[in-house]
């Protein structure tokens, strides 16, 4: 079901804070315990998913199993962190994704053929992950790489995903420099179906940001700072959670990384 934007004026509470959170644990450094030991914290924080590698999505599915009674779903990437792998290799990162329990589908498409104006072969690659996920239930994220696209590829982008019926648009992968701006969302709401729901993800490390991506239609937050901004929520209460109007936000995630 899609979320809808939050409207100005609304007041967040801090377990609305964490509904909007995908945490990513993406660096390729990470052992198997630090996945499972941040899982633990997180799905016992109730977030709405844990975003990991694909080669921990059963470790991360398992530990939300022995926590018990949380919420928390398993997000992964598929053709992360170029979105250059052939469309037959991302499937099959799919169906294994999905066959060790990931719910949620974050693709990278192909930047080379967005920037190359070849649309057919970027929507096609899109569609052939939507395909896999939505016959299973699952929702498909594509994320764009904002930094390394002007308007036109943005705007091409948008509508490649809409046609091939993905679920989201995203912003970054946290690893090619730049991260999410208040532009960058605002361009991808308005030019994406009201069906479809944007992600923010690069740079929002603050309820500041937070609450301006929420005014420019953002739905989802990809972040690692889940601690930081969870406290920081705790601590200003909920005349510190009111969603701004649009353009009047104190926020800007231009940093890199999550």
């Amino acid at each position: 079901m899609t979320r809808p934007p939050f409207a100005p004026g609304r007041t967040l509470t801090v377990q609305e804070v964490a509904d909007l959170i995908d945490h990513a644990l993406l660096k390729p450094e990470l052992t198997p315990d630090e996945v499972s030991g941040s899982v633990r914290e997180l799905a016992a924080r109730r977030i709405w998913s844990v975003c990991v590698r694909p080669s921990d999505v059963t470790l991360a599915a398992a530990t939300i199993a022995e926590v018990g009674d949380s919420p928390t779903r398993v997000c992964t990437v598929i053709g992360f962190p170029h979105g250059t792998t052939t469309t037959t290799a991302k499937v099959a990162e799919s169906r294994q994704a999905l066959a060790d329990g990931a719910t949620e589908l974050d693709m990278v498409l192909n930047i080379g053929r967005l920037r190359g104006g070849d649309l057919t072969a970027v929507r096609d690659d899109i569609a052939a992950v939507v395909e896999v996920g939505h016959e299973a239930g699952v929702v498909v994220k594509v994320i764009f790489e904002t930094a390394l696209l002007d308007e036109q590829a943005m705007l091409d982008a948008c509508r490649a995903s809409a046609d091939a019926g993905a679920d989201f648009t995203k912003t970054a992968t946290g690893f090619a420099g730049g991260g999410a701006t208040l532009a960058d969302v605002a361009l991808m709401r308005a030019h994406t179906p009201e069906s479809m729901e944007v992600k923010a993800s690069g740079g929002v490390r603050d309820i500041p940001t937070l609450l301006a991506m929420l005014a420019e239609g953002v739905t989802r937050i990809g972040t690692s700072s889940t601690a930081a901004l969870l406290h920081e929520a705790q601590q200003l209460g909920p005349t510190g959670l009111v969603v701004p109007e649009p353009g009047r936000g104190e926020g800007r995630a231009t940093t890199d990384g999550y």
